[in-house]
């Protein structure tokens, strides 16, 4: 099997996002309103709002080391988008380079109720990421509009 059939063949198990609602106070989800935190782990609980906020910021990454599976870069992460508009089923995961789409992913079985989505996502080079490289994350609706975003730097 060559090395291409592999990786499709590893992306369609390991690509699917599972997204899930989390439940999260409203003060909480106002101060990250329009933004995705990306972190190892789900997002930690605190005694109350402030401590929530302080929590989620000291686990928040701004880069992700990957792991090297043969010749091929791959990096898994959770995130937790704070949408700014719920009522989507479907939303697409989109990493920009320079404003130019380098890799996507949709996102099916939205709670379309939700404020706040969450889940896990592994991608790799083959999709189009590459190593020491800074992306926009974006959220997107099927008519383009942008519903959280954040910035994340692939090591």
């Amino acid at each position: 099997m060559s090395r291409h059939s592999l990786s499709a063949a590893v992306l369609a198990v390991l690509c699917m996002a599972s997204p899930a609602s989390a439940d999260l106070s409203r003060g909480v989800i106002s101060t990250f309103r329009g933004q995705t935190v990306i972190s190892k782990d789900e997002l930690p609980e605190g005694k109350n709002d402030k401590d929530t906020i302080t929590k989620i910021k000291a686990v928040q990454l701004k880069e992700l080391a990957g792991s090297a599976q043969g010749d091929v870069m791959y990096w898994h992460f959770h995130y937790t988008a704070f949408l700014t508009k719920a009522g989507n089923a479907k939303l697409k995961l989109e990493f920009l380079k320079d404003g130019k789409l380098a890799a996507d992913q949709q996102l099916d079985g939205i709670d379309t109720k939700s404020a706040v989505l969450t889940g896990d996502i592994s991608i790799n080079e083959d999709e189009g990421l590459a190593k020491g490289k800074t992306y926009t994350i974006q959220l997107v609706t099927a008519n383009d509009a942008v519903v959280a975003k954040t910035t994340l730097t692939m090591k």
